[in-house]
């Protein structure tokens, strides 16, 4: 079996773009990945068409490693974000492509389901104003929808430091949003790299009473010391990983025990291959694995079944049930969220089939998101609204 032909697609929506690829073989099966290349769709569109002709068309897609071989050595360039993601996107749909050939699940191929339930926990949630009453009626929202869990920044445009007013004003949503989702469910507090290591601390201190599931990136991911700088002072388990994208660049985060969860996003670090490499290695470490995903249908499935196979596997991030339903019409097969978790996945392959008439209806946009501008947390939604 051979590849012969590679198809991007972009669908917009209010605040990301999404860009699928299907990838075509011989014997006429396609199998499709996807990845939401942040602000950079058009480097990874000008990646694709230069790699593709080179090292894709004409390979097998059985042959992962080669794959992975000739897109990232053969380029004889650093891999980063762009040509990371480029290769994910291959990789994912040639396990599609795979699980497809031998009438197989992707997780029966990656070693069998370890469990039945696989635990998620809703973001996106919180595109309301940012007063207590609001946070915690989203929260109690999120869960009629089948969560149990949520995760919020409740830190504004915040950097670097927080007034004191701000500060309390971001315990308060917090505390709105345990309140929320109740005793027994779980609140994750993100950060987005936001922080001095001194004002992470304190700011970790005053949460603990609300019991954060985690703290995320509470500093920026460039100084992994000061991470560690964090973790040894604060009772709250740390999270980071989203904005590594190679795998070796995890190997001083884990010797320094700088993070108790790491969250690798497979759309951006090379696919299922290279994430499961990784989930492997971190097991070594006690670390649990939660993976980033801030995808649509396609990279929600590709991580589900990832996770169903994965031993130290922790929780998945979803946002597609709180943005326009046509993101889900756009790729069908993604089980739904209840109780708090996805049932398995279903399969051949990654269970997905793509409806490129959502997607053509649905052109890539203009977005640039900001996690630093004003009111960043509404995510496009307002301006949707006018």
């Amino acid at each position: 079996m051979k590849i012969t032909e590679v198809r991007p697609l972009v669908l917009g929506a209010a605040w990301r773009n999404l860009t699928f690829v299907v990838v075509r073989t011989d014997e006429g099966i396609e199998g499709v990945g996807e990845v939401r290349m942040i602000n950079h769709t058009s480097a990874l569109l000008g990646y694709l068409e230069e790699a593709v002709p080179t090292h894709v068309i004409g390979a097998d897609p059985f042959a992962f490693e080669a794959l992975s071989r000739h897109m990232i050595r053969d380029d004889y360039a650093r891999a980063g974000q762009v040509a990371m993601s480029a290769l994910a996107v291959i990789d994912m749909a040639c396990w599609d492509i795979v699980g497809k050939a031998l009438n197989l699940p992707v997780y029966q191929l990656l070693g069998g389901p370890i469990r039945e339930r696989i635990p998620t926990y809703a973001n996106g949630w919180y595109t309301v104003e940012r007063t207590p009453n609001d946070i915690r009626d989203a929260a109690r929202a999120a869960l009629g929808k089948g969560y149990r869990a949520v995760k919020l920044d409740p830190f504004g445009t915040a950097w670097q430091e927080l007034p004191h007013a701000e500060l309390r004003r971001a315990i308060a949503l917090v505390e709105a949003a345990r309140e929320g989702v109740g005793p027994d469910g779980d609140v994750f507090v993100e950060m987005h790299g936001r922080f001095t290591p001194a004002q992470a601390i304190a700011i970790a201190r005053e949460l603990e009473p609300y019991r954060p599931g985690w703290i995320e990136e509470p500093v920026p991911p460039e100084n992994l010391k000061s991470l560690a700088k964090v973790a040894r002072n604060v009772n709250i388990p740390i999270a980071t990983g989203e904005r590594i994208h190679v795998r070796h660049e995890f190997r001083e985060l884990f010797e320094l025990q700088a993070a108790d969860v790491i969250q690798p996003d497979l759309t951006m670090m090379g696919g299922i291959t290279e994430t499961r490499k990784l989930a492997t290695w971190a097991e070594s470490y006690d670390v649990m694995v939660a993976p980033h995903n801030v995808g649509g249908p396609v990279s929600t499935a590709a991580a589900l079944h990832l996770a169903a196979a994965m031993p130290n596997f922790k929780i998945l991030e979803h946002f597609n049930d709180f943005v326009d339903p046509f993101v889900s019409e756009a790729a069908r097969g993604v089980p739904v969220v209840t109780d708090g978790s996805f049932p398995l996945p279903p399969g051949p392959g990654l269970g997905i089939t793509l409806d490129e008439e959502v997607i053509a209806a649905h052109p890539r946009k203009p977005i640039h998101l900001n996690l630093f501008g004003d009111r960043w947390h509404m995510r496009g939604r307002e301006r949707e609204r006018v």
